[in-house]
């Protein structure tokens, strides 16, 4: 990875370029930490009702309850707006995997994956949060550990 600063008057704020002949796993994953980084924020409701900036890199997950998304996070479960899928496309990058039809979780907030289970694979939280992932699911758990593993 080469990695380039210039200095110049004619930049007026700081501009980042990722160039790379493809879209692959690291240009992904450099893309995800600089998202991370300088950071998407999400508006988000707590349970008082309180408008709050939730960082996608505190998140330990999203999931779906009662035609509403919510947001997990070491504080609390906060109500946020967008739609399941929408924040699985904006945080694909970021290190989220959706473990089920109703959740998806940020894979460096995983503890540990039990697989005793027959089919299913029990996602451990580092909070201690635990929950499920569906069999069509465990697949991409699987594989986005081996990527993790390669980097």
């Amino acid at each position: 990875m080469l990695i380039k600063a210039e200095i110049n008057e004619k930049y007026r704020d700081i501009e980042v370029h990722v160039c790379k002949n493809r879209l692959d796993d690291e240009a992904r994953r450099v893309l995800g930490e600089l998202h991370t980084m300088f950071g998407r924020a999400l508006a988000g409701t707590d349970e008082k009702g309180n408008k709050c900036v939730l960082s996608p890199a505190d998140i330990i997950s999203f999931y779906s309850e009662r035609q509403r998304v919510f947001a997990l996070d070491s504080n609390g479960r906060y109500t946020v707006s967008k739609k399941l899928y929408e924040l699985e496309e904006e945080l694909d990058s970021s290190g989220f995997v959706r473990i089920s039809k109703s959740e998806i979780v940020n894979f460096r907030k995983i503890k540990s994956l039990d697989l005793s289970v027959t089919g299913t694979v029990k996602v451990i939280m580092k909070n201690g949060y635990e929950t499920y992932s569906s069999r069509r699911n465990v697949a991409k758990i699987k594989e986005r550990l081996v990527k993790e593993q390669e980097v």
